[in-house]
């Protein structure tokens, strides 16, 4: 149990979250629409063939009527929290305990530890109202903890089956991102299968922000997390008010979308920020984004503003062209590569890949300082991809700008200073204590997910939807998990993976975005939302994500 308890804390621990209005009624009162029969994204005849037993379910939504479910015997529900940390996790814990106490007060709620290890492991501990109580509301995974064993081999899927049956194990709830609950659809199917009856249920979970459709409005995490490196940006943006010298790079989390670098400028107007689905629809090389870059510190410079602040996605360099086919190669290289894992030597692991990539992509790995190919070399994430977040764009940038300014100075184009700073806000926004959005949002898909277990459905994912209106008037249901699925590239094999939601660029958030930037360009138009709010004004304090505001046509 936690400790040395902050005033912050306390104070929140007082905080009770909002439910849609659905969910506070009796539950004999509660009832499950089914709408029509659902088909995936894309790929439907190979996910169907994959998926026999859970494609094609539909979608469904509570609402007033009789519940159907049988509760006169308490049922036994597993919980495993997947991947990275994201705010509000704790209160997805919180919501799911509450809603499965409030269908029968002798349910039980187990945690396994270390995340899907702990399936593996059998480490659970039971979840009570004693260890509840120092968590709710608050940040981080610490509770029973996060991990990224990936779930794939039909050893694993049979360990899990039968530590879930020894336990009495009636449902299993995932809570994760698109990976996670890949694992939980995966999961899912093999249980219905092998006649296994465990039901399993996701809840969205990302601070990158692209696990959303039609039927997610928003993965839980983004609100906060946003929030945290805004209000850091804008600190920066006043510093360069303050100081007159310098421009920062900041590199900000999201490796396959540009969600949170997007709305980071929504709410902090930086001089420049790449959005990294416009590079690729553009088609933009790295020199073409560096000379964009270095066209605005110019342009400043001319009035005598030798600083700005520049926004980088952490996956920018997948989205260039000759770099995302590069970073291609390199993953199916270097998959699974025993001769390459061996090599110790910095020097030894170029040269072994420079005589083995094609001519563009051994040309594009050329042109990278030292420090930048062995970042691209380093070891693999567990799903075998280049790990993004170790490699240091920012400082990429920064030299790629400084050396296409001092060009530009020796033609006499460019006659000011540059100092260059690198930032990179990642981690200081996973654990953050979740604001009211958050903290609502993630109780209420939690509370959610109970009565999903407890209406009997298996390979759905926890919605609740309409979340620009007052919590009590949020929609609740599920949707099926191989809806949201697609085949992607991952070890050299194609595999069914939910579809990551990038940027749109006919959207209306970067529409919003594109309509402004050449001011910010130029002004010092720089934000500062401080930060998060707790208390105070409604329009501040329980304050929905820029982007949702202008998706849902509120801005």
């Amino acid at each position: 149990m936690k400790s040395n308890i902050s005033a912050l804390q306390s104070a929140r621990a007082s905080y009770k979250p909002k439910l849609p209005k659905i969910l506070m009624g009796p539950v004999a009162k509660v009832g499950l629409k089914l709408g029509k029969a659902t088909k995936s994204i894309a790929d439907q005849n190979e996910i169907q063939k994959l998926f026999t037993k859970t494609y094609g379910q539909p979608e469904v939504s509570f609402h007033a009527g009789k519940n159907p479910a049988s509760l006169k015997k308490p049922i036994k529900v597993a919980l495993v929290l997947s991947g990275g940390q994201a705010p509000g996790g704790h209160n997805v814990v919180a919501g799911l305990y509450d809603g499965l106490k409030k269908l029968n007060p002798k349910n039980i709620l187990q945690g396994y530890l270390g995340g899907p290890s702990g399936l593996l492991e059998n480490k659970y501990i039971e979840i009570t109202d004693k260890l509840l109580k120092e968590y709710r509301n608050t940040g981080g995974f610490d509770i029973i903890g996060s991990g990224r064993t990936k779930l794939e081999s039909r050893e694993q899927f049979e360990a899990v089956a039968r530590n879930l049956k020894n336990a009495g194990i009636t449902a299993l709830v995932v809570v994760g991102g698109d990976d996670s609950n890949t694992n939980a659809a995966v999961l899912a199917e093999y249980f219905k299968i092998q006649n296994t009856p465990i039901r399993v249920i996701g809840c969205p979970k990302t601070i990158d922000g692209d696990l959303k459709n039609d039927q997610i409005e928003i993965s839980f995490g983004f609100d906060t997390a946003t929030k945290v490196y805004a209000e850091l940006a804008g600190n920066v943006g006043r510093d360069c008010l303050s100081a007159k010298k310098y421009w920062h790079f900041i590199k900000v989390m999201g490796r396959s979308a540009s969600h949170i670098a997007l709305e980071v400028a929504l709410q902090v107007h930086p001089n420049v920020t790449l959005i990294s689905e416009e590079v690729a629809d553009q088609q933009w090389t790295l020199d073409q984004i560096t000379e964009h870059v270095a066209k605005v510190v110019a342009e400043r410079a001319a009035q005598k503003k030798n600083y700005g602040v520049v926004i980088i996605p952490e996956g920018l360099l997948e989205f260039i062209p000759e770099m995302k086919k590069l970073i291609s190669e390199l993953n199916d290289l270097l998959a699974h590569n025993p001769a390459f894992e061996r090599m110790e030597s910095a020097h030894d692991k170029i040269s072994f890949v420079q005589q083995r990539l094609g001519a563009d992509s051994k040309k594009a790995f050329q042109s990278l300082p030292p420090s930048i190919q062995i970042q691209l070399l380093a070891d693999r994430d567990p799903h075998g991809n280049v790990q993004v977040a170790k490699i240091e764009t920012e400082k990429l940038l920064i030299e790629a700008v400084e050396l296409k300014l001092k060009a530009w100075k020796q033609q006499s184009m460019y006659h000011g200073k540059f100092s260059g700073q690198g930032h990179y806000f990642g981690y200081e926004g996973r654990c953050a204590a979740p604001s009211n959005f958050d903290s609502d949002y993630c109780y209420s898909l939690g509370f959610n997910a109970s009565y999903l277990v407890a209406s009997g459905l298996t390979g759905y994912l926890s919605s609740v939807r309409d979340l620009l209106k007052p919590a009590d008037k949020w929609q609740a249901g599920g949707v099926p998990l191989t809806m949201m699925m697609n085949l992607e590239r991952r070890h050299g094999k194609d595999k069914p993976v939910i579809l990551k939601a990038l940027v749109e660029l006919k959207g209306k958030p970067f529409k919003a975005f594109a309509a402004q930037r050449k001011k910010w360009a130029i002004e010092d138009d720089y934000q500062s939302p401080g930060p998060i709010q707790f208390w105070g004004p409604v329009e501040v304090a329980n304050a929905a994500p820029e982007t949702l505001k202008l998706e849902r046509g509120k801005k």
